[in-house]
């Protein structure tokens, strides 16, 4: 029988992935009960608009490239075979019958939280799952912070955005120390971002 494993689940753009996603994880991951890291690349999230995203197969391997050689990560692409738009509440439902024996856990950030009433089926999430959140500068997480499925943790506070690196590379600034060195070379050999 197959070994009942926790694992938080870090949905994201990751458009593109950086440092602060990395310190995240790698915080959950050892400071936490999880057992392995999932960074579930989303093709298209609701709240976002689509046109600045990358290929969901670019962003897809620069998680890879971010997470190579990382032990207890992993790149998953569960959402590119779900219809779309995507809801959490779908993917965690799909999830469940492909790994029975895995326990799912979401991460998020306190912006996430504070905004959580918005999400599909949110009370259904917090009902069946519990929920790591971790700080965000100018958020506390609302009224969602003091819920029994939420436990806040203190990963370090990261106020590095995704989109502030797109414009930065558009404005031809060297911002190779916000990304892992392989993504920022694939980042540069392919010519992300700088339209």
């Amino acid at each position: 029988m197959a070994k009942e494993k926790k694992i938080g689940l870090f949905f994201g753009s990751f458009n593109p992935i950086h440092i602060g996603h990395l310190v995240i994880a790698g915080h959950m991951r050892e400071f936490t009960d999880l057992n392995e890291i999932w960074f579930v690349v989303s093709p298209h999230n609701p709240l976002k608009k689509k046109e600045s995203l990358l290929a969901d197969i670019h962003r897809l391997r620069l998680v890879s490239e971010a997470i190579a050689f990382k032990n207890g990560f992993k790149a998953s692409t569960i959402e590119f075979k779900l219809p779309q738009p995507n809801y959490t509440i779908d993917t965690l439902a799909y999830l469940h019958e492909k790994f029975p024996t895995h326990k799912f856990v979401l991460i998020m950030g306190t912006d996430n939280l504070q905004n959580f009433a918005k999400w599909k089926n949110y009370e259904q999430l917090l009902a069946g799952y519990s929920i790591y959140a971790y700080k965000r500068p100018g958020f506390e997480g609302g009224k969602f912070a003091t819920h029994p499925s939420v436990k806040i943790t203190d990963a370090p506070l990261m106020e590095i955005s995704s989109s502030f690196i797109r414009q930065a590379i558009k404005d031809k600034k060297d911002v190779s120390y916000l990304m892992a060195p392989a993504v920022w070379q694939y980042v540069k050999e392919m010519h992300f971002y700088e339209k």
